[in-house]
């Protein structure tokens, strides 16, 4: 099985923003960013079954973006379990509701997605920029472990 983990898109910042998290936007250049990566990822044919993405703004506009640009916008579904606070066993428990899937894609946030990562891989220290994007060849589900096949930080899609 394949998992890939994209952290959300350059939003809005935390200390100016005077609405709720989860309400927070990305910015146009985030969103800008973020076409320019999705073309790149086109040409890596990724061949997803599912994209996942966290609940929260700037996690679900990342996701749109990418989906509408690998032409997959029906493969798109939010999941509250990638919200802010996601590991080990919130990945566990969604690859058991989607059996049969062999390629899915996370969008979600940090620290959650180094962490996590790190877990499967057996230990390590990964640190996921906006839009940073890695890929993790899983080869037991029980307990989860894989091996970390490559990771991008944003400015080498680009």
């Amino acid at each position: 099985m394949i998992l890939y983990f994209l952290r959300h898109g350059l939003a809005e910042e935390r200390e100016t923003w005077n609405g709720d998290d989860a309400s927070r936007p990305l910015t146009d250049k985030g969103k800008k960013k973020l076409v320019s990566i999705t073309e790149k990822l086109a040409g890596l044919d990724l061949d997803l079954d599912l994209i996942l993405t966290s609940p929260y703004l700037r996690a679900l506009q990342t996701a749109e973006i990418v989906a509408k640009g690998l032409h997959q916008p029906d493969d798109l579904q939010k999941d509250s379990r990638l919200a802010p606070g996601f590991g080990l066993p919130e990945l566990s428990a969604i690859l058991q509701d989607h059996p049969g899937i062999q390629c899915i894609m996370f969008v979600g946030h940090e620290p959650d997605f180094s962490q996590t990562v790190s877990d499967l891989i057996g230990g390590g220290r990964l640190l996921f920029k906006k839009a940073g994007l890695a890929r993790v060849d899983l080869f037991d589900l029980n307990p989860l472990q894989g091996e970390l096949a490559w990771f991008f930080p944003p400015r080498l899609i680009i």
